[in-house]
């Protein structure tokens, strides 16, 4: 595969982007998920709650249009599994707090997992190296 090179300055631009993304997702995701922990008003911790989707919807579209084999190595397939937790907090309201624990697990497990475990693809059933990634 052709290693792309970019810019010095692209890089920095990329790089500051996603750092800033994954700051506001994190951000988002801890006032969403002390508002549902702590079971507070949901007018409390809404805006956190949309702040974390919609960060981590253009994280997850950069990591698709950089690369689609994200989707079926481990770390976007398990980002699925995330999002699919989330839809069960509407069936399973009375699990919330148990859906967002799992899912924060999950969430520890693909960013701070070894990269043979994240690069692991369903697919091929081994590591599969894509494009080098603009790490945030």
């Amino acid at each position: 595969m052709r290693e792309e090179h970019i810019s010095e300055k692209r890089f920095w631009v990329q790089r500051l982007s996603k750092t800033i993304l994954r700051a506001l997702h994190i951000l988002g995701v801890v006032g969403a998920g002390g508002g549902i922990l702590l079971t507070a008003d949901k007018s409390l911790w809404l805006n956190y709650w949309y702040l974390a989707m919609a960060s981590g919807s253009i994280l997850m579209l950069w990591e698709v249009v950089r690369d689609w084999r994200w989707l079926i190595q481990l770390k976007g397939v398990l980002t699925l599994v995330k999002l699919g937790l989330l839809c069960l907090f509407i069936p399973l309201a009375d699990y919330k707090s148990e859906l967002l624990v799992l899912i924060i697990l999950l969430s520890v497990l693909v960013s701070h997992g070894p990269s043979a475990l994240r690069h692991y693809s369903i697919v091929h059933r081994r590591q599969i190296n894509t494009r080098k990634e603009i790490k945030g």
